[in-house]
């Protein structure tokens, strides 16, 4: 961590806010496990002071059809109320809008990608049943509360119910807050509900793939106790030859968003969280991969749970020096309604780095920023290793500040690289130090071809002087 970023620092009691940079691990405030519901032995989560509702299970599903070259799909979702006070589920009178609003992703792992494939709009809870799934409930017997330790199911039929969904765009999920009346979608098939694109999940075009749900809960009076950061859980999901959805292997995954099956599938993937000052956390995740030819790909997905000002701005360092191809973008569609462009960001190579951007909040509030309940992809090749390196992503929404720093892997420097006695220049030190490792693989390999010849004598001249 930036020592400058990790000094500015400083927590919130009530809602692990951070001013600065701060990276944060797969765990909790309340330093949850995370186990599967299929290890679990009946022992109860630890929860949060407050309302704490997370989703315990990620329960069964629903094939809706498809029209075009679009699939519909639903899942079922248990919630539990891990926290100490009742929490609310009022969908009526003055209290309407004091409902969890519970929104559902789909995942697809190929290649080594991690990408998101499809949304669904929201849907807004009524009548919290109070059952024992998690545990030994204490209800008062009325269902406009889910009781302490209390369950809630929503089997993915109801989920799927066009009656009770709303659109994403109203609502803040780092404070819960959300318009209501809400409009709804339309009745058709696949209006509002999980979309995703055929060509996404029909196998003949995905060997290999495999696939995973998310399920989010957000409601106000948890995000006002600050416990918003365990409310997604993720499942891994089986589809058939034409992508319809044929079981949920294994068990829910709890109060972790689904990025992190990336990690779990690819030990070489690392996974990162950082807090957004005074809003929500995002995640990084990336893996860098040695291509064998001189070049590495480096591939980021950067996942948005709950900040609400959003990110329109991926910037990594990169030295002039440096030779980028095969650049990318990849992100999830809106639909139904929703307002939001799905115009790809646009990227660009500088003198010192490569950058991808939507457009600004002042030139169109419905830019294609990474909002919450999203991820997007930046991937590339260079032909040089990875090292420690800033990324900065810059906030969508106006603010303070207008922008954020997380550590993570990308290109090193070539003049950086070439300093082989580290002490800031390349100079007649480097260069008798290539020589003494003459013939071998080792650090004067600058061009990566498995040895130390004249090729990286003129990388290293190329490269004379101050590191950038």
């Amino acid at each position: 961590m930036n020592p400058r970023v990790a000094l500015a620092g400083i927590g919130l009691a009530s809602a692990i806010v951070v001013v600065g940079q701060i990276n944060v691990d797969a765990q909790s405030k309340k330093g949850n496990s995370f186990r599967s519901t299929a290890d679990r032995t009946g022992d109860p989560l630890a929860g949060g002071i407050g309302p704490d509702v997370m989703v315990w299970n990620i329960s069964n599903y629903a094939n809706w059809g498809v029209v075009g070259d679009i699939r519909a799909y639903s899942f079922g979702t248990v919630s539990c109320n891990i926290g100490d006070v009742e929490l609310s589920w009022r969908d009526s009178g003055t209290f309407a809008d004091q409902h969890p609003v519970i929104g559902a992703n789909m995942y697809r792992l190929k290649d080594g990608k991690f990408e998101h494939i499809g949304q669904t709009w929201l849907k807004h809870g009524f009548c919290a049943l109070d059952g024992n799934a998690c545990g030994s409930c204490q209800s008062n017997g009325n269902c406009d509360w889910l009781g302490i330790n209390c369950s809630d199911p929503y089997g993915a039929s109801l989920n799927g119910n066009q009656t009770f969904l709303g659109p994403k765009y109203q609502v803040n999920a780092y404070t819960g807050e959300f318009v209501w009346p809400h409009p709804h979608p339309g009745s058709g098939t696949v209006d509002g509900r999980l979309q995703v694109h055929t060509s996404d999940v029909i196998a003949s075009q995905n060997p290999g793939a495999i696939y995973f749900a998310e399920a989010h809960y957000v409601t106000p009076d948890d995000a006002a106790a600050g416990n918003g950061y365990n409310n997604v859980s993720y499942r891994a999901v089986n589809l058939g030859s034409q992508g319809q959805i044929t079981g949920l292997p294994g068990g829910t995954i709890m109060e972790r968003p689904a990025i992190f099956a990336w990690q779990e599938s690819d030990p070489t993937v690392s996974v990162k969280g950082f807090d957004i000052p005074s809003d929500g956390r995002m995640y990084i995740g990336y893996r860098v991969t040695d291509l064998g030819n001189g070049y590495w790909e480096y591939e980021y997905a950067l996942y948005n749970m709950n900040s609400d000002r959003s990110a329109h701005t991926f910037s990594i360092p990169v030295a002039a020096s440096v030779d980028i191809i095969n650049v990318g973008f990849h992100d999830v569609d809106y639909h139904s309604g929703e307002p939001f462009v799905d115009t790809d960001w646009a990227s660009a190579r500088t003198s010192t780095e490569m950058i991808w951007q939507s457009q600004a909040f002042n030139e169109n509030t419905n830019a294609n920023a990474v909002r919450w309940g999203t991820l997007y992809n930046f991937r590339f090749q260079a032909n040089s290793p990875p090292s420690l390196i800033e990324i900065d992503i810059g906030l969508f929404k106006p603010g303070s500040p207008d922008s954020v720093t997380v550590m993570a892997e990308g290109p090193e420097s070539a003049a950086c690289a070439a300093d082989l006695d580290g002490d800031g220049e390349v100079s007649t030190a480097d260069l008798l130090e290539l020589f003494a490792q003459w013939g071998t693989a080792g650090p004067a390999d600058l061009d990566g071809d498995g040895d130390v010849n004249t090729n990286d004598i003129l990388v290293l001249f190329a490269n004379w002087g101050p590191c950038p």
